[in-house]
């Protein structure tokens, strides 16, 4: 397969998938601000992200069977599409003068079911494109469009929101997903075909399967899945209350909110710069283990600070993003040498199911946690909770052994 013209056809990619994040980003920091303002509701927030992400990860990985069969260009062009779609509803639902919150949280889940076959099949194409000896560069990259568009992001939307109502500010999204489908028609990528594009249930539950074997016969791999599991257990409700911990314990408003955001994403373009431009010579599995416990104690100091000691906590955020950057890059990049490629689209989606479904559990008790434990001392907890499992991760050598196994056939 050609990989010779790689970043002519990636930087068509890139360019649209930077407009898109961009205007996602806006919206999404736009829409956080708007439910923490008005609602001032842990649970509120917990719901719009179960939302969000539970659709996604119980369809995911059936998901990934079509996009290991389909065409991943087309997957992601209609993805898009959709996705606009359910967010162009949004727009009429929030016209209304009584905002129904069901309606919000139906809209958001059939975002979370566009995504559910976008995200895997962006993931997957790399591979098609980019020569292996590339793909942590590309990885890096790809992190660092993430970044910036979490920089600028966060400051845009705040700036909308401010002139303009929310429902308005959601046709940013809208213009960002045309921006992303029409770079999509000026790039070829490989299809690797196959004879059943129709495939019975049988064989989707078969393809399934195949999927799941390829991750539980590499017991590195296993492992790796599973400390992500508990990783992301305690990371996902502890990012739904940082805009909670920003204006709660540091007293912060819609500004302070938007500093603690882009500080965020400069951390995570630093991180993203790191891997995009630097020769790593270092292990992944060693970036990503140590990533863990950056991560953690990162989170854990946050919610140590005394109130007063908003600047520090602005610091630990931004390490906390460099560290975000590397441990999802290098992530990454360990399943794709991992997996065959006609095998990544499954992988892709098992994987971001089984990290992210037990995390459901810990959103639906986000509200009692920020009721009854606080939310500086879940943060503490949970940091400590990351720590452990970057730190037991050195001691796995199963997973410390992942850089040396080649992929399974």
């Amino acid at each position: 397969m050609e990989k010779n013209n790689w970043f002519r056809t990636y930087s068509y990619i890139w360019i649209g998938q930077f407009i898109s994040l961009l205007s996602s980003s806006a919206v999404n920091f736009s829409i956080m601000i708007w439910l923490s303002l008005t609602h001032r509701s842990a649970e509120i927030l917990a719901f719009a992200a179960i939302a969000g992400l539970l659709p996604q990860a119980i369809i995911g990985p059936f998901a990934g069977v079509y996009i290991d069969r389909w065409d991943r260009k087309k997957v992601m062009i209609f993805a898009d599409g959709f996705i606009a779609l359910c967010t162009l509803g949004m727009t009429f639902v929030l016209k209304s003068d009584g905002t129904n919150m069901f309606l919000i949280y139906l809209l958001m889940a059939c975002r979370s079911i566009g995504s559910a076959f976008h995200s895997p099949a962006m993931q997957a194409i790399a591979p098609l494109l980019v020569p292996e000896d590339k793909l942590l560069r590309v990885s890096g990259i790809n992190q660092m469009l993430q970044s910036v568009s979490s920089i600028a992001g966060p400051a845009l939307g705040t700036l909308a929101i401010s002139y303009f109502p929310i429902s308005q500010v959601l046709y940013l999204d809208v213009i960002g997903a045309a921006v992303a489908i029409t770079s999509l028609f000026f790039v070829t990528i490989p299809h690797l075909s196959r004879s059943d594009m129709k495939p019975s249930i049988a064989a989707v539950l078969e393809d399934l399967k195949q999927g799941m074997r390829a991750i539980y016969h590499n017991k590195g791999l296993k492992m790796l899945f599973i400390y992500a599991m508990v990783a992301t257990f305690c990371i996902m409700p502890v990012a739904i209350m940082f805009p909670l911990l920003t204006i709660g314990h540091y007293s912060g408003g819609k500004w302070e909110m938007s500093i603690i955001e882009i500080i965020w994403g400069i951390g995570m373009l630093i991180g993203g710069s790191f891997l995009g431009l630097a020769k790593v010579s270092v292990s992944k599995v060693v970036l990503v283990n140590s990533m863990h416990i950056v991560l953690g104690i990162t989170f854990a100091l946050s919610g140590w600070f005394p109130s007063t000691w908003f600047i520090p906590f602005v610091i630990m955020t931004g390490l906390g993003g460099v560290s975000m950057s590397i441990l999802s890059a290098s992530f990454m990049t360990i399943i794709q040498e991992q997996v065959p490629a006609e095998m990544l689209g499954r992988v892709f989606s098992l994987y971001f199911s089984i990290a992210i479904l037990p995390s459901m559990i810990g959103l639906l008790f986000t509200g009692f946690i920020a009721d009854v434990i606080g939310v500086a001392t879940a943060f503490i907890i949970a940091g400590l909770i990351v720590v452990l499992v970057g730190l037991l991760s050195f001691f796995n050598s199963s997973i410390m052994s992942l850089g040396e196994a080649r992929k399974l056939s």
